[in-house]
Parts: C-alpha cells; structure tokens; sequence
C-alpha cells in the first residue's frame, strides 16, 4: 500500500487499481505544495468523514475532473451533488461501502458537521464520522476524523483491528495530544499512528511534538511523514 500524507488531514491511498483521497484539503492548505491536478491525479475514490471546509476541500473539483466516486453521510454527498458530483455513494455511521479493492465503514465521531454558505447561513451535513478502511490486498487503516476520545473506540477496535491510526492531535478543533495518545494506548492495537491535523490553522498545536511525548515509550509506533512524499507501509 502506498499512501501521501498532504497535511492537515488529507491522504492519497493507493492499492490495487484503487486511489483513495481522503478529506483532500489542498487549496489553501499551508502544508500542501504542488499542483492539485497531479497531486489527486488518478483518482478513483474521495472518502470524507465530514462537512467542513478543511475536510471536503477540492472534492467537487476532484470528482468533476476524474470522475472518481465520493463516499460520505448521506446528507453531505446528496449536497456535493447538487455542486455537480456526479458519482456519490451515501453511507452513514456503522455503514460499510464495498469497492473492488477495498471497503469503507463509516464509524462515529465526537465533532461537528456542516458548511457556511455565501450568505452566511450554515447548511447542516450530517453527523460526523471517522473511516475504517480494510483493502482486499490486506491491510486495514482507520482514519478518526475530527473527533474527542470516546469509549466506543474499544467497538472500533474489536470490530475492526485496525492497523494504522491517522490520528487527530492538534487541540481545541479535536482531542489534543495528551488525549489522542490516551486514546491510542487505551483503545487500540495500532502498528502505525500518523498524527494529523495540527500546524496548519493558527490555533492548532504547531507540530505533533506533545503527542510524542505523551505516547512515551510507545512512541515508535509514530510515523511522521514528510508532506507529499510518497511511502509504503
């Protein structure tokens, strides 16, 4: 499995014929450098946990020019198809999507869901989700969304056995680093943790450095990888 980290929360996935984005925030991402088009090029699959703006980012751009499907709550695809997706696949929380390559299953998350409008009203998008994705080729990667800690992640676990954890860390938007490590060492088995959304929004934590340290002696199971690189894992 290949993947690319482009920051904040958004991944490139690659396996089998498969190329997954997930929550690709690329335009105006202080992370990402690059271009859009080769960046997200080849896309087959845009898998969002939620509505917000740094989450859904490029998606309409994306699905218009590749023609990939977009997976998600039912609320928020029924909303990007009114923006001109075509392909949309609705799901929602205990929910699992089946692909040729790999499958989908939206989990809760302990966060918010919506987008403002140019008016300034707020348009409702469904509850928030984390993913849990299992690949045919093996491997299994939960991504948490934007999420607190909360006791049902033992659930998640236990259904899933997930593998890699794409893990919140940043603060005040979702769980902070002290939290997100109690979360990781409590709830799950992960053999990789790649810490996220933090940095890029100036009142988020400035790097992952507090969830190093808080993980302690289990601290090599953090993966930190350099932005738009690609890695195998």
């Amino acid at each position: 499995m290949k993947m690319i980290y482009f920051g904040h929360s958004a991944f490139r996935i690659e396996s089998g014929s498969a190329v997954i984005l997930i929550d690709p925030f690329l335009t105006g991402n202080p992370h990402f450098e690059g271009d859009v088009a080769d960046a997200t090029q080849g896309a087959t699959h845009v898998v969002l946990t939620h509505g917000h703006f740094d989450h859904v980012g490029d998606t309409v751009d994306i699905a218009k020019r590749t023609g990939a499907s977009v997976v998600g709550t039912f609320e928020l695809v029924q909303w990007l198809s009114k923006k001109g997706v075509e392909k949309i696949e609705p799901a929602n929380t205990g929910g699992t999507v089946k692909f040729d390559d790999f499958s989908v299953t939206l989990t809760q998350a302990f966060h918010s869901s919506g987008s403002v409008e140019e008016n300034g009203t707020v348009t409702y998008l469904g509850m928030p989700n984390g993913v849990v994705l299992h690949f045919a080729e093996g491997g299994s990667v939960y991504h948490m969304g934007d999420t607190d800690i909360f006791g049902d992640m033992a659930i998640i676990e236990e259904l899933h056995h997930p593998k890699i954890g794409l893990v919140p860390v940043g603060d005040r938007l979702t769980m902070g680093a002290a939290v997100a490590a109690l979360a990781c060492r409590r709830y799950f088995n992960f053999e990789t943790i790649i810490p996220l959304h933090y940095g890029t929004l100036p009142i988020l934590d400035p790097n992952p450095d507090k969830f190093k340290d808080a993980m302690e002696d289990e601290a090599n199971r953090i993966l930190i990888p350099e932005v738009g690189k690609p890695f195998d894992i």
